[in-house]
C-alpha cells in the first residue's frame, strides 16, 4: 500500500538512538551527522519504491558528504511478517547496493515511531543543530526508475541546508510503501 508522509515540520528536533548496524556494531544516529547536517532515511529491502531509487540514494549520500552532510538509513519493518526485511537480508541488501552509509535496524520500531516515519523511503533532513529542515522526496521517481535528468530534490535541499541552515519552503512529499508496523502506532 502506497503512503505519503506529511509536510516538513520545520525546526522539529531529531531523535537520537543507538541501533545495531549491518556491520555488526551498534551506532548512534547522531554520530552519523556531518558538520553541516544529517539525512535520516527509513528504507527497507523489498519495497519497489526503494529498489527503484537505491542507486540514486547512494549517489546523493556520496555527493552530500562533500557538502558536510552525513547520511544514515534505518529499516523498521516487521521482519516476522515480511521476512525479506530481516536483519540478515539487510546485510545482503547493503552489500549488493554498496551502501556508503550505516544501515541500522530498528527492530522494536521505537525510532520509526519517534520520527513519525510513514513510508519507505521517508527522508528527514536536519541542519547542523539537528533541527528538521527537509521532509520530502528524493526526486520524482516512483516505483519505476525515473529518467536520469530528474531534479534532485533531496540533494538540492540539503545543499541549501548545508549553506544556510534552512531548507526550502516548498517541498514535495516522498511516496512509498507504508511502514510495516507490528502494531500501528496510530492504533495505540
Amino acid at each position: 500500500m502506497a503512503a505519503t508522509p506529511p509536510v516538513c515540520e520545520f525546526g522539529w528536533p531529531a531523535v537520537d538512538a543507538r541501533l545495531p548496524g549491518v556491520d555488526g556494531l551498534t551506532h548512534s544516529i547522531f554520530d552519523q551527522a556531518g558538520p553541516k547536517g544529517l539525512v535520516v532515511t527509513f528504507i527497507c529491502n523489498h519495497c519497489p519504491y526503494v529498489k527503484a531509487v537505491i542507486a540514486r540514494i547512494v549517489r546523493d549520500a556520496i555527493d552530500l558528504k562533500d557538502h558536510g552532510v552525513g547520511f544514515v538509513a534505518i529499516s523498521a519493518n516487521d521482519a516476522e511478517a515480511y521476512p525479506q526485511d530481516s536483519f540478515d537480508n539487510m546485510k545482503r541488501f547493503a552489500s549488493q547496493n554498496a551502501l556508503p552509509f550505516r544501515y541500522l535496524y530498528d527492530e522494536d520500531q521505537s525510532v520509526a515511531n519517534a520520527y513519525g516515519a510513514v513510508c519507505t523511503p521517508d527522508f528527514f533532513g536536519f541542519n547542523k543543530d539537528m533541527n528538521l529542515q527537509y521532509r520530502g522526496r528524493l526526486d520524482a521517481s516512483r516505483k519505476e526508475i525515473g529518467p536520469g535528468d530528474l531534479r534532485r530534490d533531496l540533494y538540492e535541499a540539503m545543499v541549501m541546508v548545508a549553506l544556510f541552515g534552512k531548507g526550502p519552503s516548498e517541498q514535495q512529499p516522498s511516496m512509498g510503501c507504508s511502514i510495516k508496523w507490528k502494531v500501528s502506532p496510530y492504533q495505540v
